[in-house]
């Protein structure tokens, strides 16, 4: 549907208010094109988007249509509807959460809220500790300061399914943002019936849950190790210091520095123009820290604390850990640790996603441990434990991640939780450390035994309202003329996800799950010799995504291999 620009423009100037007129009167043409020619899509992400004002922006009428719409769904699906907000440190956090609670309250929607900062997992606990028939993140995770997003959860604490957002997104657009938001101010929303602050018993609890997630045998040699480990932590101007700290503390982590400067909420992010856990950048004032005071380890965890990075003292070199190279760590540990204390392995299911590392199945093979793979999102993960949950098996999940530094080893929360990981990539440090390993020299025996599986990722950006048409172009063109082969290697078979793709299951038996994966715009290629790339649109940035997989019998070939890979990756997508 064409959007008359003008007139969307005249209608905001006509009714914002005095917050955003300055910001309206001074728009140039330019302007009103990016901020008018289309909306803010909400889908099974919710919104992310510039904080600025107009139909496309992050601003305080597009969070209250958003709310007015999600208030439509819950009171057509659920009796006595209720939901948990939480925010990260971003700008505009607070007020987005105030407009939450204005626009629930005015209709009648029961609304738990803390005036605190609080993280993605903390919020999925809530949603399920509160029973709540939704919860609301105000989050961008790790993009830069100019964003902000809005992400609903479900009831059973995962990010809804697209059938809701769906439904949510349609009572959106049936929603004028100035005329149809009913509304109260938020002094007389917060003397209303409906209208709740969330205690301190639900974050004690949530502590609780998140150390429950230890899979060490023995708690006071566990707690021995622990003390020995030297570790520098950095919550990057976010909302992980207060609880990482204490969980830490609790299983006896006494030799912890943490990054003074990052360590309180600031959604400037003064100190890293982009606080991705990923990235070199974002580690590098926690590196100066680390080197400073010769730290084993250094963890670093996003605004929103569901992602969790690792750099690694390896002899006399510092070394950060990929996503997938962390997700490998922790699946062996956990693994290795449970089989030691004696627990039955082969019932149990692993949930990873199609562009993380192949090398887990062959982990997983060694135990008889069943793996699924979904699409690229922790919501398909947290879906999988649903399903369990359903039949009564819930207990069965053991571990989830994605390359994208996110993982999960409990049932307590739906989404990646950089709390508990904390935790164990902190313990299984401390437990390598005490046979005379780092984790650099763990990954190194699991690629000697089982090969050298090497990943890496191009990303390729298309700004602006030409870009999205680009993008577009790009996908539609390799689908129209698909790939014969790549960096010389022959394609041997390739899967369109747009079409729907059977999802893998690994190890499973007559019981396990035969069931389609949703269609996704996402282009899977097999090379000769088991080599893989995956291309697929990212679901919050207007950029496409090259995944690049290598695998050989020794590190040198695997990485010549993936080297050739990202190369090429440009011209694929040009």
């Amino acid at each position: 549907m064409s959007i008359d620009i003008e007139k969307a423009y005249q209608h905001w100037l006509d009714n914002a208010n005095d917050s955003l007129q300055e910001e309206l009167n001074n728009m140039s043409e330019n302007g009103k094109l990016e901020c008018f020619s289309s909306s803010l899509t909400f889908g099974t992400g919710g919104l992310r988007g510039f904080l600025r004002a107009g139909t496309n922006g992050m601003n305080i009428y597009t969070v209250g249509q958003a709310t007015q719409g999600l208030a439509n769904y819950l009171k057509s699906n659920f009796k006595n509807p209720s939901v948990a907000i939480a925010r990260d440190s971003r700008n505009m956090g607070w007020e987005f959460v105030k407009v939450c609670v204005c626009v629930l309250a005015a209709n009648g929607v029961t609304v738990y809220y803390s005036e605190d900062v609080e993280s993605t997992p903390g919020l999925s606990f809530s949603v399920r500790k509160l029973h709540c028939s939704a919860g609301i993140c105000v989050t961008a995770s790790h993009n830069p300061a100019v964003y902000n997003g809005y992400k609903v959860y479900g009831p059973d604490g995962c990010q809804i399914t697209t059938k809701a957002a769906n439904a949510i997104s349609d009572e959106i657009a049936k929603t004028d943002v100035f005329e149809d938001v009913k509304f109260l101010n938020f002094r007389d929303a917060k003397e209303t019936e409906f209208a709740k602050l969330i205690g301190p018993e639900v974050r004690e609890a949530f502590i609780d849950a998140a150390c429950e997630c230890s899979v060490v045998d023995d708690e006071e040699a566990a707690k021995a190790e622990a003390a020995k480990l030297n570790l520098t932590y950095t919550a990057l101007h976010g909302t992980g210091y207060p609880e990482v700290m204490e969980v830490l503390s609790r299983n006896g982590f006494t030799n912890v520095t943490s990054v003074k400067e990052q360590a309180e909420p600031d959604g400037n992010f003064p100190t890293t123009s982009y606080p991705n856990p990923e990235t070199d950048e974002a580690l590098s004032l926690g590196l100066e820290y680390m080197k400073k005071n010769n730290s084993d380890l250094l963890i670093a965890t996003d605004p929103d604390a569901d992602r969790v990075g690792v750099m690694v003292k390896h002899g006399d070199e510092f070394i950060r850990l990929n996503g997938n190279e962390v997700g490998i760590l922790l699946f062996n540990y956990i693994c290795e640790a449970r089989a030691k204390r004696g627990d039955a392995l082969s019932n149990l299911v692993m949930c990873t996603t199609i562009v993380s590392s192949d090398i887990v199945d062959e982990i997983a093979a060694h135990y008889g441990v069943e793996v699924r793979r979904v699409l690229t999102g922790f919501k398909y993960i947290g879906e999988q434990i649903l399903h369990l949950e359903e039949d009564d098996e819930k207990y069965r999940f053991m571990f989830g991640f994605e390359e994208s530094c996110g993982y999960l080893a409990g049932t307590h929360v739906r989404d990646k939780d950089s709390i508990s990981s904390t935790l164990l990539i902190a313990q299984m440090a401390a437990m390598y450390k005490a046979q005379g390993k780092d984790l650099v020299d763990i990954l190194e025996d699991i690629y000697k035994q089982l090969g050298y599986y090497k990943n890496g990722q191009v990303s390729v950006e298309y700004p602006g309202v030409e870009g999205q048409e680009k993008m577009r172009e790009v996908l539609s063109n390799l689908r129209s003329n698909p790939i014969k082969e790549y960096c010389g290697l022959k394609v041997v078979s390739s899967n369109d996800y747009k079409e729907g793709i059977k999802m893998l299951v690994l190890n499973g038996d007559e019981n396990s799950p035969d069931e389609k994966l949703p269609k996704s715009d996402v282009l899977e290629y097999v090379l000769d010799g088991g080599q893989k790339i995956i291309v697929r649109p990212s679901g919050t940035e207007p950029k496409i995504k090259v995944y690049c997989f290598s695998n050989a019998d020794t590190e040198s070939k695997s990485q010549k291999l993936l080297d050739k890979f990202k190369e090429s990756a440009n011209e694929l997508l040009s």
